[in-house]
C-alpha cells in the first residue's frame, strides 16, 4: 500500500465484525483511513447466541482510535428485512457509496461438532450452522452488491479457512467454510463485467479472543501457549487478516485476483504488510516443515 491512509473515503461495510477474524478487519480498515460499518448481534442490546462479552460498539470504538470511522449497527445477518434496512442506511448516509463488504459472518463454533461423522451429527445443528455461516453471506451480498455495480468499483471479500480443496475436519465445518469460498468465485464471475472483485481470504492460525482464552493466556503472553500446543507459536493475530484485506482493497489492480481464495501467507509477501509485532507468520512454512509428515500437504490454492 502506498501512503498511510490509501482508504480514506471509502465506504466499509464488516458483517461480522465483533470479534476475531471480523474485528481485525474493521479496524485495520480504519486505519487504512476508511469509513466502517461494523455489524453483527452483539451489542449493547444484548449478547448473541455464542454468548460473548466482544460487542459491536467496542468494536467501532477501536476502528475510530486506529483513524477510521467506526459505525455499529446491530444486524443479524440471517433476516433479509435487518440487512435491507442496513444497506438502505448505508447508502442514505453515504450518498450510496460501499467500497468494501466484507462477509466474516460466522458464530458457528458451539454448532461444531468435531467428534462424530455426518450420519451421527445431529442435523438440525449441523443445518443451522449451514444457515448461520453461508446463508448469511448470500442475504447480505444479495443487498449489498447493487451499491457497488451501480458505481463500478468495489471489493467483496469472503472469509473462510483454508484456501484449499482439502477436508477440514467435520462435515458441516467443511461444508460451510469450502461453500463461502465458492461464494467468492461465483461471485467474481458475476460482478467482473461490472468492475467489481471479489475474492475469498483465510488466515493462518489464528489468535482470537476466544483461542487466547482456550490456551489461558492473554495476548501479552499468549507465547506461554506454546507450552501447550507448540504449533500455537506459530500463530497470528486478527491484525494481520486485517492488513491482508486492507493491502487488497487498496490494490488499484485487485481485479486481477477476482475469483481467487487467497492467505495471509501468501499476500505477506506480496504487499509487505506485518503482523501487530512486527512479524510475518507463514502457517503454510510451518505446516510444510513440521505437520506435512504427519497429515500431508497442506493442499494446493484454489
Amino acid at each position: 500500500m502506498t501512503g498511510t491512509r490509501p482508504l480514506a473515503g471509502k465506504v466499509a461495510l464488516v458483517a461480522g465484525g465483533t470479534r476475531g477474524g471480523g474485528r481485525g478487519i474493521a479496524v485495520e480498515l480504519g486505519a487504512a483511513g476508511a469509513t466502517v460499518y461494523v455489524t453483527g448481534r452483539s451489542g449493547a442490546g444484548g449478547r448473541s447466541a455464542m454468548d460473548r462479552p466482544e460487542t459491536i460498539e467496542q468494536t467501532a470504538e477501536k476502528v475510530t482510535a486506529a483513524g477510521g470511522l467506526g459505525i455499529p449497527a446491530r444486524t443479524d445477518h440471517s433476516r433479509p428485512d435487518e440487512v435491507q434496512a442496513l444497506v438502505d442506511r448505508i447508502a442514505a448516509e453515504q450518498d450510496g457509496r460501499l467500497d468494501v463488504l466484507v462477509n466474516s459472518v460466522w458464530g458457528g463454533d458451539p454448532l461444531t461438532d468435531w467428534e462424530r461423522p455426518l450420519w451421527e451429527q445431529d442435523l438440525e445443528t449441523g443445518l443451522r450452522l449451514l444457515r448461520q455461516a453461508v446463508e448469511t453471506h448470500v442475504i447480505t451480498s444479495r443487498f449489498a452488491l447493487p451499491l457497488m455495480v451501480a458505481r463500478r468499483s468495489g471489493l467483496v471479500v469472503e472469509v473462510t479457512d483454508g484456501n484449499t480443496a482439502r477436508y477440514r475436519g467435520t462435515f458441516f465445518y467443511d461444508l460451510a467454510k469450502s461453500a463461502v469460498i465458492r461464494l467468492a468465485v461465483a461471485q467474481a464471475a458475476e460482478l467482473k463485467p461490472h468492475g467489481v472483485a471479489a475474492v475469498a481470504i483465510t488466515p493462518g492460525f489464528l489468535r482470537s479472543e476466544a483461542l487466547l482464552e482456550h490456551f489461558g493466556v492473554t495476548e501479552a503472553n499468549w507465547r506461554d501457549g506454546a507450552a501447550q500446543d507448540p504449533n500455537f507459536a506459530h500463530s497470528e493475530t486478527p491484525a494481520y487478516l486485517g492488513r491482508a484485506v486492507a493491502a487488497l482493497a487498496a490494490d488499484p489492480r485487485i481485479m486481477t485476483k477476482t475469483g481467487r481464495a487467497l492467505a495471509t501467507w501468501g499476500l505477506y509477501q506480496e504487499y509487505g504488510f506485518t503482523d501487530a509485532d512486527g512479524t510475518q507468520p507463514d502457517f503454510a512454512a510451518h505446516w510444510a516443515k513440521n505437520l506435512e509428515e504427519e497429515y500431508g500437504p497442506l493442499g494446493d490454492p484454489l
